[in-house]
């Protein structure tokens, strides 16, 4: 059985303290983003998502990284090699075990408030956290998105929902 911990908004957010941020937009706990990050943009590449997954023994620090172009296998192992040889995140690698770069995907995840703007008039599927009032499940259209939150329509109705309330968005695919 896995145990995903993602570094920032996600899937399963790890236990905060009273009065943290929650929700997509929170941030790593650790800190992370803020090392990791400007590294990858050194490349030529945009920082999506941080994920730690924990499988056993074996533990896992996923790093989703994005370009205008797509993402091409070599281009992960560029960012790999660069983001193991930097000797600030040593802590967090040797923690991790193994690193993995990887592209976003077609359903990527929708993190900060420039992802749901680029992915208005798409689908999205999100999952707000168990504290919000009422429905936890949203499937539908992003309609527009702001600094505080998304319109989402589904089923012909129109969803507000707050960043802040939210566990995890992503892109979900039409085939």
């Amino acid at each position: 059985m896995s145990k995903d911990l993602p570094l920032e908004g996600g899937f399963k957010q790890p236990a905060r303290r009273a009065g943290a941020r929650r929700g997509v937009l929170a941030g790593d706990p650790a800190g992370l983003r803020n090392l990791l990050e400007p590294a990858v943009e050194a490349l030529g590449y945009e920082l999506v998502h941080l994920e730690f997954s924990a499988h056993g023994r074996n533990r896992v620090l996923r790093v989703y990284i994005d370009a205008p172009g797509g993402i091409r296998v070599d281009d992960c192992e560029t960012v790999s090699r660069r983001l193991s040889a930097l000797p600030e995140a040593g802590e967090a690698m040797q923690a991790a075990h193994h690193l993995e770069v990887s592209s976003p995907g077609i359903d990527r995840p929708l993190v900060k408030p420039e992802h749901f703007r680029r992915f208005t008039g798409s689908r999205a599927r999100i999952v707000m956290h168990a504290h919000a009032p009422g429905r936890r499940r949203f499937t539908g259209r992003l309609l527009e998105a702001g600094e505080r939150g998304v319109l989402l329509e589904v089923d012909g109705e129109r969803h507000e929902l707050a960043y802040d309330d939210m566990a995890a968005a992503r892109v979900e695919p039409v085939f």
